[in-house]
């Protein structure tokens, strides 16, 4: 798997560390930053070291979203056909997250705003310091509050009203306010955040990363779905489940009264 440059990445115990490096810009995005963590996360579904993701950032910021000299100032040179590549492209960021069948914890060390804030909100779980904050700010620097799968995602998380509030006005919020409006899943004493993330996504990585992967599946695609539909899905998707070798390995080790051993498969 080619090795990014714009970001650093390794694998500790089955998880993918993702970690963003430029401190000095609260971890704002470049062009650069955009395309291989694109890529990255596309690659990571046929990496079979890889079984969960944490993402994180260095130095008192998570992601601070576009780099104001790296990509907003180009962007006023750029004509329509050139302005809706450059979209697409963040786009595709969060598509090829939500596509990702391994489940991705975010480690939210710090302030998360704009495309940083997205980027938290299309991982799978959320552990949060309790330093941290998160704006989807858009609205601010004169652009629509959906952005980036913003609006699709966010009132699913927190509900309409508050989605509303929060794309509309483009506020940043603490901590305890996101594990209050269910953003957050957790918040942790600052020093505490990547290691309960790692915890986390490493307890994922021992488990059945099939069924967890068509859990993942399935909450992408029951959310436009009415309840008829939902149920014939998942019965499908279960005896496929019911086929792997990691449901029988759960049955072998509940009557022996040992451990699972989850090979993903």
């Amino acid at each position: 798997m080619k090795q990014p440059t714009s970001f650093r990445f390794e694998v500790k115990d089955s998880v993918g560390l993702i970690t963003f490096t430029r401190p000095d810009t609260l971890n704002s995005l470049t062009f650069a930053v955009y395309r291989e963590l694109t890529d990255l996360f596309l690659e990571l579904e046929k990496e079979p070291s890889v079984r969960a993701v944490v993402i994180t950032g260095e130095g008192r910021g998570f992601c601070s979203g576009g780099d104001q000299h790296d990509i907003i100032k180009p962007l006023f040179a750029r004509d329509m056909p050139g302005l809706v590549e450059f979209t697409r492209m963040t786009c595709d960021l969060i598509r090829n997250m939500r596509a990702l069948r391994k489940p991705i914890v975010a480690a939210l060390n710090g302030t998360a705003a704009g495309a940083g804030a997205v980027i938290a909100l299309a991982s799978d779980l959320r552990v949060a310091s309790e330093k941290a904050k998160i704006a989807f700010l858009f609205v601010k620097v004169g652009l629509a509050g959906a952005d980036m799968g913003a609006a699709y995602l966010l009132p699913r998380v927190v509900g309409l009203s508050r989605a509303t509030e929060l794309l509309m006005l483009g506020d940043t919020i603490d901590a305890p306010t996101a594990e209050k409006y269910g953003l957050f899943n957790r918040v942790v004493p600052h020093e505490q955040c990547l290691t309960e993330a790692m915890a986390m996504a490493t307890r994922l990585a021992k488990g059945p990363t099939f069924a967890l992967g068509m859990t993942k599946e399935l909450l992408n695609t029951e959310l436009h779905m009415e309840l008829f539909a939902a149920l014939d899905n998942e019965a499908r998707a279960q005896a496929v489940c019911m086929q792997t070798q990691d449901f029988r390995e759960a049955y072998d080790a509940f009557s022996n009264k040992r451990t699972p051993n989850f090979q993903g498969r």
